[in-house]
């Protein structure tokens, strides 16, 4: 009976698009719900799941008859259950009327519901999934071989680690040579070669410390597009790098058929009038590469998803893969060279290698991500229609990074921008390993023996695992030359700490040798000095201080860094079309770390007291922290004030009901998180007093909040907007109202009115 109800309930859990899965295949999609299922493993088989590790699929020898897992057993209890399908059935019919009903949420602003009151809210919220997800996270990492990404057969119903070793002696750097009719290395020693002046370059003891203990020199420069620009640096105040009008293709020291194929891969964003001798780069383009291709580390907080975005993509894609055809280059050169040598030769000359072969680490926030940037290095490999290069595993790819069409939601009203960042596979939790080697690509490579990785953040978090657990990895991230960090701000959406989880595990000594030939690794990976030849690039939507600590923090180019720190003119307030005061309330705090206490204690002393009269019903409580949105929750519940709430756990049916409570008066404030506006971008109906308790980590996010009072069909001359902000919020104010009043704000310590219309 235990594990028929075990079966009742994963099925009620299934959505629609599942429960389908599950029909055709007969088993559960691994990318769509693997926590859950492992949960119930655990607590349904503790004796097994011990033992139900797979062995790495990095081996060499012949697979094994594959036996039947306790997953497996699981599945057929489910489809044998008569009980089951029946429920399914009704499941289904459920499912279908919940995505009714969140469409005529979006059209109508709220849904009639006829459960409970108010009080049933809280079973809606599940903060504890945090911990159930880490938890299952980690076991999810124990079950998984080193380095590859999981997928399953749907012959077998089988999770199984899925890497590509049938091509192994095909793509090892060790056992080629480089091919003589592509003179590809010939023209990579030409002088001035950024890669060799960067990889060659040997370091002292003195400089090491330099670079470590001693603060950073700056100056500014003014460049053309991307404006203001910082450059900082430990050794020695290098010379300021001027951005170059006109860019000559060869002048760039690209690998040999990156000159030819660039031109054509970039012509969707040239204008439609390009002539041969103009330039391959938009000016964009121009300025971030010219930054890319002297191995500086690169912040750029200006990406935008609807204007620059792939734009930005194609550069460093561009960048990265001519990184590592000329890396692999010298490799396969000093192959031929070692194999005619003559017998004494020194062999200190082709020292030409990491500890480990990955050199590029790719982190993105989506699979869709992952998939443009694969097609990306495949139009760039290919130097016509007649010379296609041959890609092994491309369709398993296009199967679990693409996206069905059919899968695509209903056809709700969402700002551009939130099309633009959500479009194609918004699967979070992937890596995959690509192996590039003269005119052939190979995806799902082993991170062994991959040259490339492209991975989320919570993909990286699982191979690595954390300390006591008993399988993880990373060693792979050893010898990583080139780290780009792509839309960085979104992660402060999903979780910021997977990102520093992971910088604390890059470029560390390997604990296992992993048969690498120490006769051909470089100084500088002997050394452990491999962080301070290391390039982030780092690409984000705004500028913040977690983002920025990045950058500062665990960023160690001996080159230097280069910042782009343009200040906002006009805040996005001025995008806000609705007549209300607006009244800034400055709070003070000591410290950084006290803000987060004087805030709550100045909302509830100096705030809330003047809302808790009737007449101020319909009050909005904006909250970016899930933690402080939790710690007011518990407040008003302590005060038993007449509130309801919705965070990016509540289940549909608590959103349309807080929704309708709130619009009708029943409830005379709403506690509404960020990370719900970001992934949901409903319309709240019925404001009339909005309070900010901090401001928005989105700056544009600030007049999408205030506009949704032009929801509500009368307009009130009493409707009212408070914010909340310290001296240690001055980006976030700056975003909002601009650089000249951030200042005067700052300045002063008495509370800024101001009122502002859409002219403003």
């Amino acid at each position: 009976m235990g594990k028929r109800r075990s079966g009742r309930e994963v099925l009620r859990s299934l959505s629609k698009k599942q429960k389908k899965h599950l029909r055709e295949f007969g088993e559960e999609h691994p990318f769509y719900d693997k926590l859950l299922l492992l949960l119930l493993l655990h607590s349904c088989f503790p004796f097994q799941s011990e033992n139900s590790d797979k062995s790495s699929a990095e081996s060499d020898s012949e697979t094994e008859v594959e036996q039947v897992s306790v997953y497996h057993k699981l599945l057929a209890t489910l489809r044998t259950s008569p009980e089951s399908e029946s429920e399914e059935e009704e499941d289904e019919s459920e499912s279908e009327e919940a995505e009714e009903s969140e469409a005529e949420m979006d059209s109508e602003g709220f849904q009639e519901t006829g459960e409970g009151d108010g009080s049933e809210e809280d079973k809606n919220d599940i903060p504890e999934e945090e911990e159930a997800t880490d938890t299952a996270e980690q076991t999810l990492s124990q079950e998984q071989a080193d380095g590859a990404d999981t997928s399953s057969d749907p012959r077998h119903g089988v999770i199984e680690e899925f890497t590509d070793v049938k091509h192994e002696s095909e793509f090892s750097l060790e056992t080629n040579f480089m091919e003589e009719e592509s003179g590809d290395c010939s023209a990579d020693k030409r002088d001035g070669n950024p890669f060799k002046q960067h990889m060659d370059k040997e370091l002292e003891e003195k400089e090491i410390e330099k670079i470590s203990t001693l603060p950073k020199s700056s100056s500014q420069s003014q460049w053309p597009r991307l404006g203001q620009l910082t450059f900082s640096s430990t050794l020695e105040k290098h010379k300021t790098l001027k951005a170059d009008k006109e860019v000559d293709v060869k002048q760039l020291y690209l690998h040999k058929p990156l000159e030819s194929t660039w031109p054509k891969v970039n012509k969707h964003f040239l204008p439609s009038v390009h002539k041969p001798s103009d330039s391959p780069f938009t000016p964009l383009q121009r300025e971030l590469f010219s930054i890319m291709n002297t191995y500086r580390d690169l912040f750029y907080p200006e990406r935008n998803a609807l204007t620059n975005g792939e734009e930005i993509r194609h550069a460093y894609c561009l960048h990265a893969l001519n990184h590592v055809l000329k890396a692999n280059a010298q490799v396969l050169s000093n192959n031929a060279k070692r194999r005619d040598r003559k017998p004494g030769t020194d062999t200190d000359d082709f020292r030409d290698q990491g500890l480990t072969r990955p050199k590029v680490l790719m982190i993105v926030p989506f699979r869709e991500s992952a998939l443009r940037i694969v097609h990306i290095f495949i139009n760039l490999l290919e130097v016509n229609d007649k010379k296609k290069i041959d890609v092994s595993n491309k369709k398993r790819f296009k199967g679990e990074f693409g996206s069905d069409p059919e899968e695509k939601p209903p056809n709700l009203k969402r700002p551009e921008d939130y099309e633009a960042v959500f479009a194609g596979n918004i699967d979070d939790h992937f890596r995959i390993g690509v192996a590039i080697l003269q005119k052939s690509m190979r995806l799902y490579a082993p991170f062994y023996s991959s040259d490339i990785i492209i991975a989320s953040p919570l993909g990286m978090r699982t191979v690595i695992g954390a300390e006591g657990e008993k399988k993880r990895d990373f060693d792979f991230l050893s010898s990583i030359e080139i780290l780009i960090i792509d839309q960085a701000d979104i992660y402060l959406m999903q979780n910021w700490e997977h990102v520093l989880h992971l910088m604390k595990h890059i470029n560390l000594l390997p604990l296992d040798s992993h048969g690498v030939d120490f006769s051909r690794v470089r100084m500088l990976n002997l050394n452990n000095w491999c962080r301070y030849y290391r390039q982030t690039l780092l690409f984000s939507a705004l500028q913040d201080p977690q983002i920025n600590s990045i950058f500062n923090k665990h960023c160690f180019n001996y080159v230097g860094q280069v910042a782009i720190r343009n200040v906002p003119l006009s805040g996005s307030i001025s995008h806000v079309v609705v007549q209300l005061p607006h009244v800034f309330r400055r709070l003070e705090a000591e410290s950084v770390a006290s803000v987060i206490d004087a805030r709550f204690q100045f909302f509830i002393n100096n705030v809330l007291p003047e809302y808790r009269d009737a007449i101020m019903s319909h009050t909005l409580i904006y909250i970016p922290s899930y933690f402080d949105y939790v710690r007011l929750r518990n407040y008003f519940k302590k005060e038993d004030l007449n509130f309801t709430h919705i965070c990016e756990y509540t289940k549909k049916a608590g959103v349309c009901r807080a929704r309708r409570f709130f619009l009708k008066g029943e409830k005379q404030f709403l506690l509404f998180t960020e990370r719900f506006h970001f992934y949901k971008r409903y319309t709240i109906k019925g404001i009339r007093n909005l309070i900010f308790y901090e401001l928005p980590t989105y700056s544009h996010f600030y007049s999408e909040i205030c506009n949704m009072m032009k929801a509500t069909d009368t307009v009130d001359a009493t409707w009212t907007c408070t914010v909340l902000y310290s001296k240690y919020d001055a980006q976030k104010l700056a975003a909002v109202v601009g650089i000249d009043r951030t200042a005067q704000m700052l300045q002063s310590k008495k509370n800024v009115h101001l009122f502002v219309t859409g002219e403003n």
